[in-house]
């Protein structure tokens, strides 16, 4: 019965896309979700001058995207609304040719059924079992919410997307048109490590006890903390990316989940992005449970699993314990994605512990991390009075119940020595030494 509704539903991607309306508003998958064949076919009917003035909605766009719906040539007939700005349209939104919509990510599927209207979905899903289901695979974010409350829903077929458990399936039921086509999944190697993020890792495990359930990003840092966990026990997941590292140590039987107040025994996530072996890992393996985002980063959930500790980087902190994680230059660079959410939730839980961990300079040792104030113009990602823990390869430091001047003391310590002086000059002039 499920193979016939099926083939049923099965097309081509030009013909998958043929309903869809001048002026109509589309949401796709985003990272590995995002659909090849069929952002290509959208893109070509934009080209020829059969479909115009498109609203999309992205968030993490990568090669697929860039390639197609967000190729410049296409900016004046596909308006792009992005959630959280990447390399694929940095200089678009920085020339208003693309619009930034600011957002905490937990909250998008409520926009999404709320406050808009979504004619049309597209995204990458598994392949269908025997039962009618494929899965969301690698991403789950918000794509969940947009397949049932949208006009139109369009799936692509990839053998290569991991069939992932949780919250995860969609019966092909609920779909209006299926398309197939295998494309590997984009992969993110880690890079070499930096010897202060090794530093910094050692840090940070220190301050991770045995049972906690841990929030890891990607980049070196989240690498080298894993490498520095591989001595602890019972740890647990709940994450809105799996990383590689998270596999690594659940491999080597650090990460068991066993002690987790919510979906113990099970590694929750909502986004998995890494190697092929991370991919293949979480294919069909009971233990991997993926979730929307709006359950994955409501604070309140976060904060249900005690001994919490999330781990977060950020571009810049000031001597009031803000941090800027998003703007650089005077621009929207990336955006607030999930770090509010995890630095909220991991506060309130028992135990627990939000960490912002960043190095302590830039462009080569040239330009400190640890300013005095932020330019004019630039946004706070973590207010003041959410900032608990900040490290640095100098030490880490807890600002919660600590004034003004003796946060901003212990910021400074986290500066690169040849910056400190010039940082306490500074304070003294704002009033805060």
């Amino acid at each position: 019965m499920y193979q016939q509704a099926y083939r049923r539903k099965l097309t081509t991607a030009d013909q998958a896309v043929e309903a869809i309306k001048d002026s109509a508003t589309i949401v796709h998958g985003m990272a590995n979700g995002e659909p090849p064949a069929l952002l290509g076919a959208i893109a070509r009917r934009v080209r020829q001058g059969d479909l115009k003035d498109l609203h999309i909605f992205t968030f993490l766009a990568m090669a697929n995207a860039a390639a197609t719906i967000l190729s410049p040539d296409l900016a004046g007939l596909i308006h792009n609304h992005c959630w959280f700005v990447t390399g694929a349209e940095r200089d678009q939104v920085r020339t208003g040719k693309h619009l930034f919509v600011p957002n905490q990510f937990h909250q998008i599927p409520r926009l999404i059924r709320d406050f808009m209207e979504v004619d049309v979905t597209v995204t990458t899903v598994s392949p269908m079992d025997r039962a009618g289901f494929f899965s969301f695979g690698t991403v789950n974010d918000f794509i969940t919410t947009a397949a049932r409350h949208c006009g139109r829903l369009i799936v692509e077929v990839n053998r290569h997307m991991p069939r992932v458990f949780g919250d995860s399936l969609l019966h092909v039921s609920e779909v209006d048109a299926i398309v197939e086509h295998d494309a590997p999944l984009a992969e993110l190697i880690p890079a070499a490590p930096k010897p202060e993020a090794e530093i910094i890792g050692r840090h940070i495990a220190a301050m991770v006890p045995d049972g906690a359930t841990i929030q890891l990003g990607l980049g070196g840092i989240p690498n080298a903390v894993c490498r520095h966990l591989e001595s602890h026990k019972d740890l647990g997941i709940h994450t809105e990316l799996l990383c590689p590292g998270m596999v690594h140590l659940i491999k080597k039987g650090v990460i068991t989940g066993r002690r987790k107040n919510r979906h113990p025994r099970k590694h929750v996530f909502t986004n998995a992005l890494g190697d092929r072996e991370l991919y293949e890992f979480i294919h069909d393996n009971p233990s991997m449970e993926s979730y929307p985002v709006s359950y994955t980063n409501d604070p309140a959930v976060i904060a249900a699993n005690d001994n919490m500790i999330s781990i977060n980087s950020t571009l810049e902190v000031d001597l009031l314990g803000q941090c800027n994680s998003e703007y650089l230059g005077g621009f929207e660079f990336s955006g607030t994605g999930g770090q509010l959410d995890y630095v909220r939730g991991a506060f309130n839980s028992k135990g627990g512990k939000s960490i912002i961990a960043f190095y302590s300079t830039t462009y080569g040792g040239e330009v400190s991390r640890v300013v005095p104030r932020f330019a004019a113009g630039t946004v706070t990602t973590t207010p003041r009075m959410d900032t608990h823990w900040l490290v640095t390869e100098y030490g880490a430091v807890n600002l919660m119940g600590k004034s003004t001047c003796e946060r901003a003391m212990e910021i400074i310590k986290l500066a690169h020595p040849k910056f400190r002086d010039s940082l306490m000059e500074e304070a003294r002039r704002m009033g805060l030494a």
